[in-house]
């Protein structure tokens, strides 16, 4: 992501121990900001080598008995540090699984009839409710490119972006928007079926957006990109109803949802705003209530389709 002259200029944008290290994450005790390399994780948040060397120099003997002993156990954790996007990969690989087990006969179409997302299985007055196909939909895939692609766009920004905001904020960040984008499929096209983490990729791209602006990068290729993409299923439809003469009917042939786009993206710039004003250590109380904020109203915003459609 390319930077302005100002951005580059704001010592707060990097690490403070490797200046040319882009970062979004700040040391609990110092509040300098640290890169993936730098950071030991805490109890809560993470804390710079400088902090962490002042923290084992006050230890007691005891402390450092006990820290000996029982180090090896939290030797994993280590690979936080290493600046791998541990939870990107996380993702794609159970993606990938649940898109093998999809290739198994009779098993494969069991697992993606339960995992889909269908508005009308949210509405008590049908029937029992399935609450988990609002997430579980962004596991199943209509075939090898459709993962593929999905798979590939999150490879590409979750490495930049989860580094930037740690790993828990991704994986919020990640679900919020799959939660986005099959609200907005109730809302927009209720009698939908829809499978697929587009709505996640479309809130990465989003918060990525925000964030780069927040902080003085040139946004300018994202916001393009996020154009071309969205604006695809409208283009084919229109060549395709050229032919036909009903572009409506095109657009729902494209088999792209644009409404789980849409729904993506919006909610991950607003996910994204919330990150970059509340980047502080004291701010994150009024960060978690504000991502549990973003949560209910989700949730309450299926009462409107359960009200108005059926």
């Amino acid at each position: 992501m390319s930077t302005t002259e100002e951005f580059r200029r704001n010592s707060d944008n990097f690490c403070y121990r490797h200046p040319d290290r882009q970062s979004f994450v700040l040391c609990q005790r110092c509040l300098r900001t640290v890169c993936p390399e730098c950071r030991t994780p805490a109890a809560v948040g993470v804390i710079c080598p400088e902090c962490m060397a002042q923290q084992r120099a006050a230890e007691t003997p005891a402390q450092k008995k006990a820290q000996r002993r029982w180090g090896r156990r939290s030797a994993p954790l280590a690979v936080v540090s290493s600046g791998r996007p541990i939870a990107t990969l996380t993702i794609i690989a159970i993606t990938g699984i649940f898109y093998v087990i999809g290739l198994i006969p009779v098993v494969g179409t069991m697992v993606g009839n339960a995992l889909a997302f269908y508005p009308p299985f949210l509405v008590p007055q049908l029937g029992p409710i399935e609450p988990w196909r609002l997430f579980t939909a962004a596991l199943v895939h209509s075939g090898f490119f459709h993962i593929g692609l999905n798979m590939l766009a999150l490879w590409f920004i979750g490495r930049n972006l989860e580094p930037l905001l740690g790993k828990w904020r991704f994986v919020v960040l990640y679900l919020l928007g799959t939660l986005g984008g099959s609200v907005a499929v109730a809302l927009l096209a209720p009698t939908t079926i829809v499978v697929g983490a587009s709505g996640a990729i479309f809130a990465l791209f989003g918060a990525l957006l925000v964030i780069g602006r927040h902080i003085g990068a040139d946004i300018r290729t994202i916001a393009v990109l996020i154009a071309i993409n969205f604006a695809w299923p409208f283009v084919v439809a229109i060549f395709t109803s050229l032919r036909t003469g009903d572009y409506f009917a095109a657009l729902n042939d494209v088999g792209v949802s644009w409404q789980a786009h849409l729904g993506g993206l919006v909610v991950g710039a607003v996910v994204g705003l919330i990150y970059a004003r509340t980047r502080a250590i004291r701010q994150r109380p009024l960060q978690i209530g504000l991502l549990i904020a973003v949560g209910v109203a989700l949730f309450a915003l299926l009462a409107v389709p359960a009200i108005v459609y059926y």
